[in-house]
């Protein structure tokens, strides 16, 4: 098992922060041009928990996207700093 796959943890309930912070160039349902980084998607619901997981429609990235302890940290501030850093790093 690789180091990566130890880190992986359960998607924290009350997050939310990778339906905000990443920007996602694919289409979503409802955002036919993707979305902004910083901006709330508008498949995440007011428990913070996305509509879409586990269908079809869900882009792509959100699907390789998985929760691990690197990018979640100890609360959703922690998440939101560091996937807005990423966001940084590989931008085109």
């Amino acid at each position: 098992m690789s180091v990566r796959e130890l880190s992986r943890i359960a998607c924290r309930p009350g997050c939310g922060a990778c339906c905000i912070a990443p920007s996602i160039r694919a289409p979503i349902p409802g955002m036919p041009a993707g979305k902004p980084a910083g901006v709330r998607c508008v498949q995440l619901t007011e428990q913070l928990r996305c509509r879409l997981f586990g269908h079809p429609e869900r882009p792509r990235f959100c699907v390789g996207l998985a929760p691990s302890t690197e990018m979640c940290g100890a609360d959703r501030r922690h998440a939101i700093r560091w996937l807005a850093g990423l966001e940084l790093r590989t931008r085109p």
